[in-house]
C-alpha cells in the first residue's frame, strides 16, 4: 500500500472544490481501496502516544470563526479496534495507550472525507508526543512498516512549513523564507535525505520561522520513514500560500 504525507492548510479544503480538494479526490480514486487507514495528524498532541480504539470516532470541529457548512461536515467513518491493539502491539520503542473516546480531528477528516466520501473504510488515529525530537517519531513509524502488507494507508497529516502568526489571509503571495525552506524540504525529500530531515533546524536560520512548532512539521517524517530503497517519492500540491505550504509526497505509486 503506498504511503501519503498531505499537507492539509485550510479546514475550508474539505468543502470548497479549489485544486487540493480535487487533488484529494484524484487520489482516492487511483490508490488501492485500503482495508483502513492510520492517520498521523497534527491536531493531535499529547505527552506520551495513544491510539484511537472507538467504534464509531465523532468527527471533531476543532477550529473557529469558519461559517456554519464547515461546522455541519460530519464524516461517520468506522473506527478499528482490533487495527489500534494490532498497531499498539506492533510498537515496542513505547508505550502506545488506547484511547476509547477520541474522534477524528480536521487533519484526518478534511482529506479524507473528499478522498473516500463513501465513509466506509475503517479510521484510526495516531497521536503525536511533541515531547520527543523528530529522531524519535521517524523510528516509531519504522516500526508501522508492516501494516502496508496488510492494505493498511498510512497517512500524515501537517503542513512542511506553517507559521499561523506570520500567515496573511489577504495576500497568498508566498513570503520568501517560507518558498525557500519548502524548496529545500523538496529537494532533500528527493534525493532520500532522511537524517537532514529528521531534524527540521537544519533548514538554516529560517527553520524556526518555517516550523515554529514541530507539531505540523512531524507527520511528514512517518511518511518519509516508510520509504523503502526503491521507492519514489512524489510530490504534489507544491505551492506555498503566504506563510504555509502545500506541499505533498505520496511513496510506493
Amino acid at each position: 500500500m503506498p504511503v501519503l504525507f498531505v499537507g492539509h492548510g485550510n479546514p475550508m479544503n474539505a468543502i470548497e472544490r479549489n485544486e487540493f480538494h480535487r487533488s484529494w479526490q484524484e487520489l482516492g480514486g487511483r490508490l488501492p481501496k485500503p482495508k483502513a487507514v492510520l492517520c498521523i495528524s497534527a491536531h493531535w498532541e499529547t505527552r506520551g502516544v495513544c491510539i484511537t480504539a472507538t467504534g464509531k470516532p465523532e468527527t471533531i470541529h476543532d477550529f473557529y470563526g469558519f461559517p456554519k457548512a464547515l461546522f455541519d461536515v460530519q464524516y461517520p467513518v468506522p473506527g478499528d479496534a482490533d487495527l489500534a491493539h494490532r498497531i499498539s502491539g506492533l510498537i515496542s520503542s513505547t508505550n502506545v495507550g488506547l484511547d476509547q473516546g477520541r474522534g477524528l480531528d480536521h487533519g484526518a477528516w478534511s482529506v479524507l472525507a473528499p478522498m473516500y466520501p463513501a465513509a466506509d473504510i475503517p479510521v484510526v488515529q495516531l497521536s503525536l508526543d511533541t515531547s520527543q525530537p523528530g529522531r524519535f517519531h521517524y523510528a516509531l513509524a519504522r516500526e508501522l512498516a508492516p501494516l502496508r502488507e496488510e492494505g493498511i494507508l498510512i497517512l500524515g497529516s501537517g503542513n512542511m512549513v506553517h507559521n499561523l502568526r506570520l500567515f496573511s489571509f489577504h495576500d497568498p503571495q508566498p513570503l520568501p523564507w517560507a518558498a525557500e525552506c519548502d524548496a529545500t524540504l523538496r529537494r532533500r525529500i528527493q534525493a532520500r535525505e532522511h537524517d537532514l530531515l529528521k531534524d527540521y533546524v537544519t533548514l538554516g536560520p529560517n527553520a524556526r520561522l518555517a516550523v515554529p512548532t514541530p507539531e505540523h512539521y512531524f507527520p511528514l517524517l512517518y511518511a518519509l520513514a516508510l520509504q523503502e530503497d526503491a521507492e519514489p517519492a512524489s510530490i504534489f500540491n507544491d505551492r506555498v500560500i503566504s506563510a504555509l505550504s502545500m506541499t505533498s509526497v505520496l511513496i510506493g505509486a
